[in-house]
């Protein structure tokens, strides 16, 4: 790849075009979680169904973006990103055209695999094209696509629910993703390093058994009971696996996920706080959704627009560069710190507001939005910058790999905290609300369960405020202390 101290001549338009192809990816994080109630009476699905629809494609993503990061670094971020695009489109198609609740699960986890591909070469590239002191500016926009794609998807899919059935969330994919396969055969620049490490398979297999072990768990623990035998053993088993695979990453010549890079506490910090926001994010927006649809009775569609003004948000401040401003003014702790505490008064404003209309709900929405359009490109560049640029692949992995699990954890913990209430308050539930209101036989016992039903959405909120809140904190006082250290050294 030919660049000048300038950066890639065209690296803006290219940035657009991983940016599309991203996109694209991004949105099926959170599409489905409108299509809840179509789910569940076109295909009988369990709220357990539901969750593994959504998780087996981050769960997937995030066994497979460290591997991936390395297979790109080390023979070509454009090949992995053509391939990555061929195959979402392929697995977008099977998951439209599917008729059970485990045909799409298969399709879904198929799309993860496209996705791996896709996330982790669109930052490595984007930090091959641009200098080093572009790198804020193109990582913000970057992030502002991240957003866009995560809070967008319950509008897009609320708008296609509206004029078609379940599966055209699916298809829609696929014309947007052959344009974007033409782009970036046309425009984006081949780059590579040679002496990049060989993938860890062996890796790959033991992260993805262990977390997909993990959150079987967390999903089961309600149904079944914690202290089942089965939960506890499923437990058990998924911590020995991630216990191997990080004795394993520890041992070989080319791991997956380096232990040197959490030797570097600005890594660390950013890690720790790209976990917990996602986990808090990605949990908080799966039970917004069914409160929208659920509890309030709105359409698939409006349920979609009311969720806008967080993506809109994020888009406004960091397209204009306010962000990118306060960022150099601030300081990278402070500004994931302060990103992070906005965001956490968002999800409480959801939860203690929400139940008495609409402006507690978009009052959240903003807060969460400013503070995700703070936090999460500084936080992106603290994980990029920790990283030998020659393993911008790798770095852009382990970014992606711990947001990808600390959404869908948290959409499987934050799911059991609802499922936990929900049930203990309301034991006639089954496996749904929708069964629980069908079984009612008066308008007094279903006004009782939608409330319980609530009550368990209040829940699961604000622990996905502490969450984020922890994160915040984490986050910033590691990156704090690390950046102390540069200077006594720098000093000295």
């Amino acid at each position: 790849m030919t660049t000048t101290s300038q950066g890639h001549p065209q690296r803006w338009l290219i940035l657009g075009v991983i940016c599309l192809a991203q996109l694209t990816v991004l949105l099926d994080n959170t599409v489905l979680n409108v299509a809840i109630p179509s789910l569940t009476r076109e295909l009988g699905a369990a709220t357990s169904d539901i969750q593994w629809m959504i998780n087996a494609y981050s769960l997937v993503q995030s066994g497979l973006l460290l591997t991936a990061g390395s297979a790109a670094d080390r023979y070509g971020r454009k090949k992995l990103l053509v391939a990555g695009l061929a195959l979402f489109g392929l697995g977008s198609l099977a998951a439209g055209l599917a008729d059970s609740t485990g045909q799409l699960i298969a399709a879904r986890a198929g799309m993860g695999v496209g996705g791996a591909l896709l996330l982790t070469t669109t930052l490595a590239v984007a930090m091959q094209i641009f200098t080093p002191e572009e790198h804020p500016k193109a990582i913000g926009i970057w992030s502002a696509v991240n957003a866009l794609g995560f809070a967008a998807g319950p509008l897009l899919g609320g708008f296609m629910l509206d004029h078609f059935w379940w599966g055209a969330i699916f298809l829609i994919n696929l014309p947007v993703a052959a344009l974007g396969l033409a782009a970036v055969v046309a425009l984006v620049p081949e780059s590579r390093n040679p002496r990049g490490d060989r993938p860890d398979l062996l890796g790959a297999l033991l992260s993805t058994v262990g977390m997909a072990s993990l959150v079987f768990a967390i999903i089961s623990g309600p149904e079944r009971g914690w202290t089942s035998a089965r939960v506890l053993l499923t437990a058990a088993f998924a911590l020995l696996v991630l216990a191997g695979f990080a004795c394993w990453e520890s041992r070989i010549r080319y791991p997956m996920l380096d232990p040197h890079f959490f030797r570097d506490r600005r890594f660390t910090g950013a890690v720790a706080g790209a976990v917990l926001i996602a986990f808090g994010m990605g949990g908080a927006l799966f039970l917004l959704t069914q409160h929208l649809q659920f509890v309030l009775g709105y359409g698939a569609l409006e349920a979609g627009l009311r969720t806008a003004p967080l993506a809109l948000t994020v888009v406004a401040l960091n397209f204009s560069g306010l962000t990118a401003k306060w960022t150099t003014r601030l300081g990278t702790p402070v500004s994931i710190a302060l990103g992070m505490v906005l965001m956490s008064c968002g999800l409480v404003s959801i939860a203690t507001l929400a139940p008495h209309g609409y402006g507690g709900t978009l009052l959240g929405l903003l807060l969460i939005g400013a503070g995700c359009a703070v936090a999460n490109p500084a936080m992106a560049h603290a994980v990029m910058s920790a990283i030998p640029p020659a393993k911008a692949g790798v770095g852009a992995g382990i970014n992606g790999t711990l947001a990808e699990f600390g959404n869908g954890l948290g959409v499987a913990v934050l799911g059991a905290v609802l499922n936990s209430r929900f049930g203990a308050l309301v034991p006639v539930a089954a496996t749904s609300l929708p069964g629980a209101l069908a079984a009612a036989g008066t308008g007094d016992e279903r006004r009782r369960i939608r409330d319980a039903f609530a009550s368990g959405l209040t829940d699961g909120q604000l622990v996905g405020a502490v969450a984020v809140l922890l994160g915040g904190l984490v986050a910033a006082a590691l990156l704090r202390r690390a950046e102390r250290v540069d200077s006594e050294v720098l000093v000295a």
